[in-house]
């Protein structure tokens, strides 16, 4: 069922979206992530246009990770006082990525500028994940003692508060510097930062791995939210149509993935969120090296 989107002006097969959207919303409720970062590739690859594809997205993602954070209540997994916190750099960085993708638009640069963002964060980001969830994977067969976290620089810092769901007392500068390179994210990628979120929550600040998928999703929806409503009054690109069939299907998905989540073990999902990125990166490094099949020239036109 083939159906006319508006604002990205194509037409897309109905139940194709409401597919994608699914699997990006199973996705969202397993590993804590907004699923933009599969999500926003999988648009280009059928033809919506970068601008449209990361504006829309991003509405698409407040939805899923709603449903998502709701089953996380539930199950008590959420450490608002830490969301919160995170919540405060995301709205800065949200403001301050949309200001930059508004001024690339201007130049003409963006389509380029998000597919690099994606080739150069997925790269790094899976291959560390990758390479730690491995580790953790083979010291867990061998049944050795998890280690005890070594204090490190972040616990010198000044401005310490006590987040007693995550067990920490640490500086909330560092949260707030994720938030912010979060919400930079969620404006340039179309995403909710989860995939960089997550590593940085359980490797950076510590926290354990059950209250970390819930509190991430906490803090992407705001952040999302922000993020979709400075795009629609900024550069009027966010589709309403492709939002809405993109949405239906992920708010399905979320509660299908949380189900699954809880059945893993941390390690299984750190692996197969790491191979996950790690393909998206793959598929569109190859997208930006191989020769386009139309090439336009520029000439001057006789009469």
């Amino acid at each position: 069922m083939q159906i006319y989107l508006p604002i990205a002006e194509v037409s897309v097969n109905a139940f194709l979206l409401l597919g994608l959207g699914g699997i990006v919303g199973i996705l969202s409720g397993m590993f804590g992530v907004g699923g933009g970062f599969l999500m926003t590739p999988l648009l280009f690859f059928i033809g919506i246009p970068p601008a449209v594809a990361v504006a829309t997205e991003a509405n698409q993602i407040v939805a899923s990770s709603f449903s998502g954070v709701l089953a996380h209540f539930r199950r008590r997994s959420v450490d608002l006082k830490m969301g919160c916190v995170l919540l405060v750099g995301g709205l800065i960085g949200a403001a301050l990525g949309v200001w930059i993708f508004n001024y690339l638009k201007s130049l003409g640069q963006v389509d380029l500028l998000v597919k690099l963002c994606y080739v150069a964060f997925l790269g790094i980001i899976g291959s560390l994940m990758f390479v730690e969830s491995l580790n953790a994977l083979r010291k867990s067969r061998r049944g050795a003692p998890p280690k005890r976290k070594k204090h490190n620089w972040i616990h010198g810092l000044p401005f310490k508060m006590r987040f007693r769901t995550s067990g920490l007392y640490i500086s909330v500068i560092p949260p707030v510097l994720v938030g912010v390179c979060v919400g930079i994210l969620a404006a340039i990628m179309g995403v909710g930062g989860g995939f960089i979120m997550v590593p940085a929550m359980i490797y950076l600040l510590g926290m354990p791995t059950k209250v970390v998928v819930g509190t991430s999703l906490f803090q992407i929806i705001f952040v999302t939210g922000f993020t979709t409503l400075l795009h629609a009054t900024t550069n009027f690109t966010v589709d309403v149509v492709l939002a809405v069939l993109l949405l239906v299907g992920g708010v399905i998905g979320a509660q299908i993935g949380t189900v699954i989540g809880t059945k893993l073990k941390a390690e299984q999902l750190r692996i197969l969120l790491a191979g996950m990125v790690l393909l998206v990166c793959g598929k569109l490094a190859l997208d930006l090296l191989i020769m386009p099949s139309e090439l336009f020239s520029i000439g001057t036109g006789g009469h």
